[in-house]
């Protein structure tokens, strides 16, 4: 056996016991795991979307345990200021007696960072964030002040109550990798839970990974090898999400008013090579890009009007692009 073999091996038993530790205190919520995991492996941004009370904040801070990785929470409200996530200059004074400015970092200076209702912000402080997300630095007072690596924000949205809220525009939900979505338990899950948390005993999570092994699993992801042949899929499954494309579906030619750009492409390949990587894989297959195109697409197709008047969901979008992609390129180089 080769290191790199070896090193995959171990990499795939350390994912293992993360996930079964995970699951000794969330219940169910399976794929959502899994997809923020891919994430956070494929050093992106994750999206959650769900209804309050569906455990989005205890799933965040319970993978954050289990990796050893620092935490903090931020509560989006309309009031909160920039320098409220990213921190401050404060007049302090010294060892010598004399008033001098020391920095105080803020929340976003964690390992992961919990934007909670993120749409709740004004967008000057949505810009704040986004900065870190995109170019993982803090401008305070015009001096730039670098965050520790690895870097993750999950930020959560409410889809049904809008009011007092500024919605973040589409350009800046492409800086997350993916958005998913947190479904409703079924009933044998909420007695799970019930059973879980209102008993007498305490779960405690134990740590299943250091930020090393993190690290290390953010590189093995991009040494996953994806085939030409693979890669053309990708890019046909991109392409098939414009609406002035010849190839692209009859729904999308009809319902889609924007498709995804090259930062789409980018996500997919990475989630892609994220998901082969947690199948024990060294190569990236259809079924990979398949899978991982629900969660990063949904946000960044845009639909019509006449979309949003039949009630055309999005993942029916997203299920005729790839289906149409793959037949496009069945027996022949996509």
């Amino acid at each position: 056996m080769t290191e790199k073999e070896q090193q995959f091996n171990e990499a795939g038993t350390m994912i293992e016991r993360v996930k079964q530790e995970i699951s000794r205190f969330i219940v169910g919520q399976e794929d959502v795991i899994d997809q923020v995991l891919w994430s956070i492996f494929a050093g992106g941004h994750v999206l959650l979307e769900g209804l309050p009370g569906l455990g989005k904040t205890m799933l965040v801070r319970t993978i954050s345990e289990c990796l050893d990785l620092e935490f903090s929470r931020i509560q989006f409200t309309p009031d909160l200021m920039p320098s409220d996530i990213t921190g401050t200059m404060l007049l302090q004074p010294g060892e010598d007696g004399r008033q001098q400015f020391t920095f105080h970092e803020g929340p976003l200076f964690s390992h992961i960072v919990l934007a909670d209702e993120i749409n709740r912000a004004t967008p000057k402080t949505q810009s704040s964030l986004l900065e870190a997300m995109g170019e993982r630095t803090v401008t305070v007072m015009g001096e730039t002040k670098q965050l520790d690596q690895p870097f993750f924000v999950l930020a959560t949205q409410n889809p049904i109550d809008m009011e007092g809220t500024y919605p973040l525009p589409e350009a800046q939900m492409d800086r997350f990798i993916c958005k998913i979505l947190v479904r409703y338990p079924s009933k044998q899950e909420l007695k799970q839970i019930a059973l879980r948390t209102t008993g007498r005993e305490t779960i405690s999570i134990e740590k299943a990974a250091s930020i090393k092994d993190v690290l290390l699993l953010q590189q093995l992801v991009k040494e996953v090898l994806i085939s030409e042949e693979m890669l053309d899929y990708a890019v046909s499954i991109i392409s098939s999400t414009h609406p002035n494309v010849e190839e692209s579906p009859e729904l999308v030619r009809q319902y889609v008013q924007f498709g995804s750009g090259p930062r789409g492409l980018q996500s997919l390949i990475k989630m892609a090579k994220a998901r082969a990587l947690f199948a024990g894989r060294y190569h990236v297959s259809a079924g990979d890009l398949k899978q991982t195109a629900y969660p990063v697409l949904r946000h960044r197709i845009i639909l019509n009007f006449e979309a949003e008047a039949n009630g055309v969901l999005i993942d029916s979008i997203i299920s005729e692009v790839v289906e149409s992609a793959y037949k496009l390129g069945k027996g022949t180089p996509v």
